[in-house]
């Protein structure tokens, strides 16, 4: 019924985050680097819109706090974009693509059993190529896909590159279809 109340009224719930959908982008990654030559950058970072006050800092303090006294001990930072995101950064110097989504998974777990899984944007794992080139999964906390996004400068992004990613991984990760929600992530941390 609720379904038919939804329809009626224009309204439909939203999909569910599946987070252990990040789990799934090691094995991507090694498709990424033996179809198109692009290894991790050992960066990854959640994004969200972080409300004001002093009890979701101390929240965010403790995520902080919990990734870097795991044993691997990566090194977490927080960064504000110009939009008024925050970015938690993830970077780990031995570039284990499966220590960096249990780290993001981690992230975005505290956030969201804190109750701020509302203000949970994306998820982002950086990739380069030999030549320089870039391009990132991203995952849509709120959509529950991924797509890839590939800036070249400012402003300009590679649409090509990032079409040929979504079909080299449409069988590995669930990619998001509707592109108007592959949305620009200028100056995103680690691209």
């Amino acid at each position: 019924m609720s379904r038919l109340w939804g329809a009626i009224t224009g309204r439909t719930t939203p999909k569910q985050a599946n987070l252990d959908s990040l789990f799934l982008v090691p094995s991507a990654s090694v498709t990424l680097q033996t179809a198109a030559g692009f290894t991790a950058t050992g960066t990854g970072s959640v994004c969200f819109r972080a409300p004001d006050g002093a009890a979701y800092q101390q929240i965010q303090d403790e995520v902080v706090s919990m990734l870097r006294e795991d044993a691997d001990k990566p090194d977490v930072s927080v960064h504000h974009d110009d939009l008024g995101f925050t970015w938690l950064v993830v970077d780990r110097v031995d570039d284990d693509v499966e220590g960096l989504c249990t780290d993001l998974h981690a992230i975005n777990s505290g956030l969201e059993e804190q109750g701020f899984g509302t203000g949970l944007l994306c998820s982002l794992v950086p990739f380069r190529d030999g030549s320089g080139r870039n391009v990132a999964l991203v995952y849509l906390y709120k959509q529950g896909t991924f797509y890839a996004f590939a800036p070249t400068g400012p402003n300009v992004r590679d649409n090509l590159l990032e079409m040929q990613v979504r079909d080299a991984l449409k069988d590995e990760l669930p990619m998001e279809q509707d592109l108007q929600r592959w949305l620009a992530l200028w100056g995103a941390p680690g691209l």
